[in-house]
């Protein structure tokens, strides 16, 4: 029997995506698709080899981050059939009202622009419904992709931070993105009258951007 982790407070929908809490029986696939060794040269947290114990530790602090506020993580998955594809959340701060965006799509999955599908959603979650302040991000400088992504969601790059994280025995740089609230509400307006004008609000991202593991 699949039991339910509730590890966000509701379900989101985009265009092709289901943004929902992780289930026991997403465990195998997020042990096949974390496990990838591309998806942990891209992040912090992520270790490799990836077993299920990492999994289930994964999914028992999220389950735990979420009753006490300190985090968002939704399973992000393919409509119609729930196919898990990635994670998206937010590591929030409630004193503060901020919050760190991080996500990653599977390897077979990479292409198809899920990860901006996905992140924009989180994005807009944390400020409409959380009633965020801040919401920041940030990704190794080699990934140019995680740049891309995040320019394409509206947040602006604020700086480098030269090896800032160890990762596999070398030092690396960090490239950091933020949005505050008015940014994005102002941009929302930009995008909404963009459409009523007739014209396309945003380029269909196809490429892939990975934070932290959330």
């Amino acid at each position: 029997m699949t039991s339910r982790f509730m590890t966000a407070p509701q379900d989101l929908r985009t265009a092709r995506l289901l943004l929902r809490s992780f289930e026991s029986g997403d465990i195998p696939a997020i042990v096949r698709l974390a496990g990838a060794s591309e998806i942990a040269a891209t992040t912090v947290l992520i270790p490799h080899p990836y077993f299920e114990d990492d999994a289930r530790n994964f999914l028992a602090k999220a389950s735990e981050g979420f009753p006490a506020g300190r985090s968002v993580t939704f399973a992000v998955s393919i409509e119609p059939g729930r196919e898990l594809c990635g994670a998206v959340g937010l590591q929030i701060v409630d004193a503060h009202k901020h919050a760190e965006l991080g996500y990653w799509i599977g390897v077979p999955f990479w292409g198809r622009g899920y990860a901006t599908e996905a992140a924009r959603a989180a994005l807009s979650f944390g400020f409409n419904t959380l009633r965020l302040n801040r919401i920041y991000a940030h990704h190794f400088a080699e990934n140019t992709a995680s740049g891309r992504v995040l320019e394409k969601i509206g947040m602006r790059h604020e700086g480098r931070f030269p090896q800032h994280i160890r990762k596999w025995d070398k030092y690396v740089d960090v490239e950091n993105y933020g949005l505050l609230a008015e940014e994005f509400r102002g941009g929302e307006s930009a995008r909404k009258n963009t459409d009523i004008g007739g014209r396309k609000s945003a380029r269909r991202s196809d490429t892939f951007c990975e934070g932290e593991e959330t």
